[in-house]
């Protein structure tokens, strides 16, 4: 028996940036749904099951790390891994990004490589 694809939505407002991610996911076998604010993600995290989220920081209204802190509030959505996007890495913001509860952090513009490598170690987290 074959286990079930991981879903992963993709919170993005960029839709360049949405086709490259959801390109290289599909590719890899995950299933991708995409919003285009954080809005839009919180509504799609009710209504459906994800087992990751890829989080834009830098989104229209809501940013990311308020979604995150949301998420993070949220019972049933806690403990979904959060992979932080930005294009925006310099020191003092990476640690208010971190602070805001995600379980990673990557610069724009991704590396397929390192993402995937990323994703792998979220979904297979070393046993403490």
């Amino acid at each position: 028996m074959f286990a079930a694809p991981k879903a992963i939505l993709v919170i993005e407002d960029n839709p360049d940036n949405q086709q490259l991610v959801t390109w290289i996911l599909e590719d890899e076998g995950y299933q991708v749904a995409c919003a285009d604010t954080a809005e839009d993600g919180l509504a799609l995290l009710e209504d459906t099951r994800f087992d990751l989220i890829l989080m834009d920081i830098s989104l229209p209204g809501m940013d990311g790390k308020e979604a995150t802190q949301q998420i993070r509030n949220t019972p049933h959505l806690k403990d979904i891994p959060i992979l932080a996007l930005t294009a925006h890495a310099v020191q003092g913001e990476r640690e208010a990004i971190v602070a805001s509860g995600v379980d990673g952090l990557m610069t724009k513009p991704l590396d397929e490589e390192e993402l995937l490598k990323t994703l792998f170690s979220l979904f297979n987290p070393e046993p403490t």
